[in-house]
């Protein structure tokens, strides 16, 4: 994705939806395999990934925990036909973010996968 689009959708993120929480959802299974991406940033920039959005009720989750040292989650907003998770990168090291997608907050079952490692300098 180019820098320019990341940067678009964090900023439309930003001033969209505030973040969800995921602490009370069902933990999710197995992941599928699906696209690995990977995202060089700075301390203190923000990181923006997008999801294509699916309806029937289904609904992108992260589905394992990741380093709160490197990243932290800041926002969360439907932009367009994707949904945007905006992150700040919080301190240097690597991490990976993976989400899930599920038939709503209660389905441990993904139907898709998405990993986002992100490096933080």
């Amino acid at each position: 994705m180019k820098k320019s689009v990341v940067l678009a959708l964090s900023i439309a993120a930003l001033g969209g939806a505030a973040g969800a929480s995921f602490a009370d959802s069902t933990p999710i299974g197995t992941l599928p395999r699906g696209p690995v991406s990977s995202i060089g940033s700075q301390r203190g920039e923000l990181v923006a990934v997008a999801l294509p959005r699916r309806g029937a009720g289904r609904v992108w989750r992260i589905a394992r925990p990741f380093k709160a040292s490197v990243l932290r989650q800041v926002g969360e907003a439907n932009v367009g036909a994707s949904v945007v998770l905006v992150f700040r990168a919080t301190g240097v090291g690597d991490t990976t973010v993976s989400v899930a997608l599920t038939k709503g907050d209660a389905s441990s079952k993904a139907l898709e996968s998405r990993r986002f490692r992100v490096h933080v300098r």
